[in-house]
């Protein structure tokens, strides 16, 4: 599988952002504030979950630490999105993810990453582990 963040995995486009943060379901999850909205993929549109990652000015004045958090934060979900595109695929769902960098001091590389992946786990068990459950109880 392609280990890189190409552009249609990324969330860019104004509407889509300001659709995701009016339709989607936030919660916290020490050092994100994450918002999530998970939709039916129509014939056209990829299934792959598209991320978007944001460091306030409020907590962090400079630029460069902004952007090594924000550096920091993708590679982190580009080495781990792998089994949520393929539970997307599956399900022909597409996700919108927003990560809004909370933390007041710039974490290490390994602690984000831990984070990271426990999010993906959380995300897979909200949206898929219960289809999972259903097809497994309906062929018994």
């Amino acid at each position: 599988m392609n280990e890189g963040l190409p552009k249609e995995q990324r969330l860019y486009k104004k509407k889509a952002i300001q659709l995701l943060f009016e339709k989607g379901k936030g919660f916290n999850f020490y050092p994100f504030r994450v918002v999530v909205h998970a939709h039916a993929s129509e014939d056209d549109e990829p299934t792959i979950p598209r991320f978007l990652v944001s460091v306030s000015k409020k907590r962090f004045h400079h630029a460069v630490k902004r952007n090594k958090v924000k550096r920091l934060v993708r590679e982190a979900w580009r080495r781990n999105k792998s089994e949520l595109i393929v539970k997307c695929e599956e399900h022909k769902i597409t996700f919108d993810v927003a990560l809004v960098y909370t933390a007041t001091t710039i974490l290490p590389y390994e602690e984000i990453e831990k984070k990271i992946k426990q999010l993906s786990l959380r995300l897979n068990n909200n949206y898929f582990l219960h289809d999972d459950e259903k097809n497994n109880t309906t062929a018994s």
